[in-house]
């Protein structure tokens, strides 16, 4: 499988449009890369970039990127809210698919070797690709920011790890770079009532785990209390992995609180926005909405949204658009500019938009595909079809029990049911397009030359090859719909009376959705040489279809007595 790593240059310019499209237009010169999204703000004069694809391309155009960027961006005049100390301010390589963190950092320091050296640009490792525990930390780092940068490099201790070390007319423009390997860390702002940035730093140190300095006395301007080092003693924030300063952005006229969630499996969203809601709070403050910077993980806004569905008793069986929507409404990520999940989640963005899928089309348009001349879809797509409206249904009566009017005690036992009927109906959605590709696949094989007896063994197999997973297609939907059946009759018994009907549609559906796959499975295994899958398959596929048509009878029976 390919494997696919994410970048997130941060570039010290945030207002020149000009500028900023110069510097990401570099990005899309490169095969293999994806520009996801260009995030700028104003206010900090930064913007964040964040482009995916195959770790030699994306260090390629992060490559052609800094490069870019250290030739148009004069770090001698910049001024924003954001730390910073380079033209390419940080540079992070993230793994997303089929990588370690191992192979990513030794891609994050060739990278920051080649900008060191081809560039002359002082560069920096940090995170998983620093070369010294006290570099790991982003702020050591970028420690005294652009204006310190000249005595940073002046002292031993923070040589850069590649490129030169004095401070030349060339640096002086470009500044330093840091290059590091970390885990996906979503930038994530929380919007305020109040103008005063004061307030925004006090809860931003209520919650972030460095905390605030100890004092003693009183906690404002007390004597910092300071350890056997010499170092200030700080109390620590209620948030794990998580970094907060409090800022005002000027082009909205709120402070924000600005956060960096460095591992989202430890804080998730969801749980640093209701902690900062809290805290804000407690001041006297109250959080109108929040900011998503960057992109995030499916996952992410999925758990959110479940959270909040709890938290109001709802069942969780939803389709993934509407738990999504639910997410952004309860964390308010809509309140400054509208957040559209196709440019924000990041599996969203990677889905390739160009492939005509079955699945994706009007009901009217896919009958009137089924009717047209072309042989597919066919009758497995069909099938997988019927099951899935059939497991649709079975959902439905779950997520109606569940917001039933009295039944309010019974909520999770329902949202139990819908969350395992909605997994039925995507998978079998999705093996709609799936019955069909592989359909194409046998015709695609029947298509490949046989002019040498070299040619016509490779089409040969190929054809076997590309039969064996036609049969192995519409089993897989014969499975799925008979496990579907499973809501059905759960529903039929113990769901919303007045919905039992619908109960039994369903089962009626998904039993047709494993008899019409059966049939599938019968005509596709003729073609196929290996006898020994053959005759197993078939004898299962015919145990399976008696197993669903018992079933049906069993729900329609229940369906029958309730009418």
């Amino acid at each position: 499988m390919k494997q696919l790593i994410e970048c997130v240059p941060n570039i010290s310019e945030g207002r020149d449009e000009s500028i900023i499209r110069q510097v990401t237009d570099v990005v899309e010169t490169v095969e293999g890369v994806r520009l996801i999204d260009v995030d700028p703000g104003k206010a900090t004069n930064r913007t964040v970039i964040t482009m995916v694809g195959t770790p030699e391309a994306v260090c390629e155009a992060a490559f052609r990127l800094v490069k870019k960027a250290s030739e148009l961006i004069d770090m001698g005049r910049h001024h924003g809210e954001h730390p910073r100390f380079g033209a390419t301010d940080v540079c992070p390589l993230v793994p997303v698919a089929n990588i370690s963190m191992e192979e990513v950092v030794e891609y994050a320091r060739k990278l920051a070797e080649r900008i060191g050296n081809e560039l002359l640009i002082p560069v920096y490792c940090y995170e998983f690709a620093a070369l010294t525990e006290v570099r790991r930390n982003l702020a050591n780092c970028r420690s005294g920011e652009y204006e310190g940068l000249k005595e940073k490099l002046a002292n031993p201790a923070w040589k850069p790890d590649f490129g030169p070390a004095d401070f030349s007319p060339h640096i002086a423009r470009t500044g330093a770079t840091a290059v590091g390997a970390r885990n996906f860390l979503v930038a994530y702002n929380f919007n305020l009532n109040t103008t005063s940035t004061r307030r925004a730093n006090s809860i931003a140190f209520d919650v972030r785990e460095k905390g605030r300095v100890l004092r003693e006395g009183d906690p404002i301007t007390g004597k910092p209390v300071k350890d056997e080092k010499g170092n200030p003693v700080y109390v620590p924030g209620s948030l794990k992995k998580t970094k907060a300063i409090g800022w005002f952005i000027e082009e909205y006229g709120v402070a924000q609180i600005s956060m960096n969630l460095t591992d989202i499996t430890v804080t998730p969203v969801h749980v640093a926005f209701d902690e900062v809601v809290e805290r804000a709070g407690a001041r006297g403050v109250r959080v109108t909405g929040s900011e998503l910077v960057g992109v995030i993980p499916l996952k992410a806004m999925l758990d959110a949204g479940k959270h909040y569905l709890r938290k109001q008793q709802r069942s969780l069986g939803l389709p993934e658009r509407e738990i999504i929507r639910i997410a952004v409404k309860s964390l308010g990520l809509d309140e400054l500019t509208p957040f559209d999940p196709d440019k924000k989640i990041i599996e969203y963005i990677l889905e390739d938009k160009s492939a005509k899928k079955l699945v994706d089309m009007k009901l009217r348009d896919f009958a009137y595909e089924t009717a047209s001349e072309s042989p597919a879809p066919g009758g497995g797509s069909i099938s997988a079809a019927m099951g899935a409206l059939g497991a649709a249904l079975g959902t439905m009566v779950a997520n109606l029990s569940s917001h039933k009017r009295g039944w309010d005690d019974r909520w999770e036992e329902f949202s139990g049911w819908a969350e395992k009927g909605m997994h039925f109906v995507d998978e079998l959605s999705r093996l709609i397009d799936e019955d069909t590709l592989a359909f194409n696949r046998i015709m695609d094989a029947f298509g490949l030359p046989k002019k040498s007896e070299e040619d016509k063994k490779a089409r040969q197999n190929a054809i076997q090859e590309a039969t064996r997973y036609a049969i192995e297609v519409p089993f897989r939907v014969m499975n799925v719909c008979y496990d579907s059946m499973e809501v059905m009759q759960a529903m039929a018994e113990t769901g919303n009376p007045n919905s039992v009907s619908d109960a039994g549609v369903g089962a009626i559906a998904a039993c047709a959705g494993v008899r019409g796959a059966h049939l599938n499975v019968k005509i596709n295994t003729s073609g196929l040489e290996d006898k020994e899958f053959v005759n197993d398959i078939l004898a299962r596929a015919e145990n399976l279809a008696k197993k669903a048509i018992d079933k049906e009878a069993a729900v329609m029976a229940i369906v029958q007595s309730k009418l």
